[in-house]
């Protein structure tokens, strides 16, 4: 008789583990998926694209409800799992459905930031999440309408550019004096900053919020500056922080995420997590990647294989305003390492290796992104830098010549 696995949650993560969970052994164990959306999983990154209308929701669909079915996957939807109890291995979805477990899987992603800010609850305050944002968002941007996006990460550079698209006069903010300074120095901010700006988004840095006001409804927000910027729609896109709540209602240990080892088990051996929620080894992770490589380890663990993850090496590769940028490993040059740097910004092309003992610790390139995978591997794998390597990374390998006849 087959095992009871229960997966909580059905965003990216859930699915790549349930593909390779059936991949390797379908009958192994009887497998229930519970989604609180009332959709499948879908694909997260193309949420900008769809709020700017270059896709529709249907480009999004990641399976259809005919492949859960054919591999023996019960799919739930649209009802949250609001308990679980340990002793009893139950898990309670929406008000009275309970279902058994031998093995439960914590996939429930993260939750978004709201800044605690007075008027941050006013209607008309949304954040970028998921489809319901997307659509409450693009209910919001009507001709005419002002839209001020908060956050200079990735998803509120999408955000902002997504409703440029629509045509709606767009503002972003923020706080730092870069964007993206997690994954970007200040020559390739500047560059996104310029891409983003050439698509009609205003750009304002070191802009601190102090709050957001109107009468019943978002009509302003105010900076610390005194600035007060007249918006119709506020889209909230300052982070997010991993899911915990229920977890930590069950007792399971927490930190920033829930805590798990390296075969993703936490402090209950019949219960793991991965994805955004999971915090392995002190990290947690926002991105698709470690999700992924954390599902291809937890999926061969379960099908009684000897697998492991040590972590991932954060890389960023996107295109802002149709301009590529990558990101990988460090960006501010530490002490004891140097940059190497070519810049072209009237072409928007920038590139910037720091190397320390002759080791790759880190890469930004911007406009052409040809040679992240290499980079990707030299800073995973730490080995040293051959004699021509510093001149290939930087300006391209040479095509291979062709045999004479």
């Amino acid at each position: 008789m087959p095992e009871k696995l229960v997966v909580v949650g059905n965003g990216m993560a859930s699915l790549r583990f349930l593909e390779r969970l059936t991949e390797r052994d379908r009958d192994r164990y009887a497998v229930t998926v519970v989604g609180a959306e009332p959709v499948a999983a879908y694909n997260r990154v193309l949420l900008s694209s769809l709020l700017g209308g270059e896709v529709d929701e249907a480009a999004c669909t990641f399976r259809g409800l005919d492949w859960y079915a054919e591999h023996g996957i019960t799919l739930v939807t649209g009802a949250p799992v609001t308990a679980i109890d340990r002793a009893a291995r139950t898990v309670q979805v929406g008000e009275g459905l309970i279902l058994d477990y031998d093995k439960l899987v914590l996939a429930v992603g993260s939750v978004p930031i709201r800044l605690p800010k007075p008027g941050m609850d006013l209607p008309g305050v949304i954040t970028f999440r998921d489809l319901a944002d997307v659509a409450a968002i693009r209910r919001a941007a009507v001709p005419g309408a002002r839209a001020i996006v908060i956050g200079g990460g990735l998803l509120g550079l999408e955000a902002a550019v997504g409703l440029a698209r629509l045509g709606v006069d767009t503002t972003l903010l923020h706080v730092m004096d870069r964007l993206m300074e997690r994954q970007l120095d200040h020559a390739a901010a500047g560059l996104v900053r310029e891409a983003m700006e050439s698509r009609g988004v205003r750009v304002l840095l070191e802009a601190d919020t102090v709050c957001v006001a109107g009468e019943g409804r978002v009509e302003a927000i105010s900076l610390a500056d005194g600035r007060v910027l007249p918006a119709d729609l506020v889209v909230m896109s300052v982070g997010v922080r991993p899911s915990t709540a229920l977890a930590a209602s069950a007792g399971l240990a927490i930190g920033r995420g829930i805590k798990v080892d390296d075969r993703m088990t936490t402090s209950d051996p019949a219960i793991y997590a991965l994805g955004e929620c999971a915090e392995h080894r002190g990290l947690t992770y926002g991105l698709v990647e470690p999700a992924y490589e954390q599902a291809e380890v937890l999926s061969r663990h379960l099908c009684g294989e000897d697998a492991a993850y040590e972590g991932t090496s954060l890389a960023t590769s996107l295109k802002v305003s149709g301009l590529p940028v990558f990101s990988a490993g460090v960006v501010d040059v530490p002490t004891g390492a140097e940059a190497v740097t070519w810049s072209d910004p009237g072409a928007g092309l920038y590139r910037k290796l720091v190397i320390a003992e002759n080791r790759l610790l880190g890469a930004v390139f911007v406009g052409d992104v040809a040679e992240q995978g290499w980079c990707k591997t030299l800073i995973r794998t730490g080995d040293r830098l051959a004699r021509t390597d510093r001149d290939d990374l930087m300006f391209g390998r040479p095509s291979p010549q062709p045999l004479a006849a």
